[in-house]
């Protein structure tokens, strides 16, 4: 990241000064911010900085990079979270029933709307639902993350959990419908993905030995296919759970784009553009560290989803 970011065209000074700034004025904010010395020397001091636990100062706002993350992550998270529950919660239901009725006019169903749904890219998709429901029909809101007009605390900056925490549910509820059409958006090519591999788990694990015994034994179709079915095809279908937060962030940036939605994407959109490399670096490396925790909670899940891979492990 360090080097590619210096290997883009321009530098912070041209991009805060603009294409009239004088080369003296350039020269001197290059000397400023050292990015005049050579590259080792860059590239030590910045891990100097990380190494202390400071992700540095933004070139564009003079504010502290961790302030900043502070202020936009909350929107990224609630937006993240949001489209993850709108791919999971239909997701998984969609493969199952899929798997059930595998050769059916339902299965072939699910697997056109999840070819559709991987193969429309985000950004048209999200213009797509503003157009039709924000600007046609007028039921949800277009842009940013709640009401201009409403007025209410942000204890925690995350703006359902504040309206319920005040007990301002007009603001949780504005909050929540200026959540609906990006999270729709962003959550359109984990839903066709976690559809089909939902599909492809279930079908394997309802052919295996033990599946075919239990419902020899006479238990219920419902027991069995909660109990043994699902339960042992959720190992593949957590994992690909975990790996898409990382597109649920890089996605970030295209939905909140079209939304104006205040977070890391859009922050980071405006880094690169300014050439703002103290926001970029830091943004990525938080963004990276947010990836890592997060597939290490995945794995840590396998033992509560299957308790054979806790025994295994002693």
């Amino acid at each position: 990241m360090f080097l590619w970011i210096r290997a883009l065209p321009g530098s912070p000074a041209e991009a805060l000064l603009g294409e009239r700034a004088s080369a003296e004025s350039v020269a001197q904010i290059r000397d400023q911010y050292g990015l005049d010395d050579p590259l080792y020397e860059q590239y030590w001091r910045y891990l100097q900085t990380i190494g202390s636990g400071d992700l540095g100062t933004s070139i564009a706002s003079r504010r502290p990079i961790t302030e900043e993350i502070l202020d936009r992550f909350p929107a990224t998270m609630e937006l993240a979270l949001g489209a993850m529950l709108f791919a999971t919660l239909l997701g998984l239901p969609l493969g199952f029933l899929a798997a059930k009725r595998y050769g059916r006019p339902l299965d072939h169903a699910s697997l056109f709307v999840s070819l559709i749904g991987v193969s429309i890219p985000i950004f048209f998709l999200a213009i797509i639902l503003k157009w039709v429901f924000a600007v046609e029909l007028g039921w949800l809101p277009s842009v940013g993350r709640q009401d201009v007009l409403i007025e209410t605390e942000h204890p925690t900056n995350f703006y359902v959990l504040d309206g319920i925490i005040t007990r301002d549910w007009n603001a949780a509820w504005d909050a929540v419908k200026h959540l609906i059409l990006p999270a729709i958006a962003l959550g359109s090519i984990p839903l066709a993905i976690i559809a089909r591999i939902t599909r492809a788990s279930v079908l394997d694990v309802q052919n295996e030995d033990y599946v075919r015994t239990a419902r020899a034994k006479g238990i219920s179709s419902r027991a069995v296919d909660s109990r043994h079915v699902l339960r042992n095809a959720m190992l593949p279908i957590s994992t690909i759970v975990g790996l898409q937060i990382g597109l649920l962030l890089s996605g970030a940036i295209l939905t909140e784009s079209v939304f104006a939605f205040p977070g890391i994407g859009t922050w980071l959109q405006t880094a690169i553009e300014n050439r703002d490399y103290p926001v970029i670096q830091g943004g990525v490396l938080f963004v990276a560290i947010i990836v890592v925790v997060v597939n290490l909670c995945v794995d840590l899940s396998y033992g509560l989803l299957n308790p054979r891979i806790r025994l295994a492990g002693r």
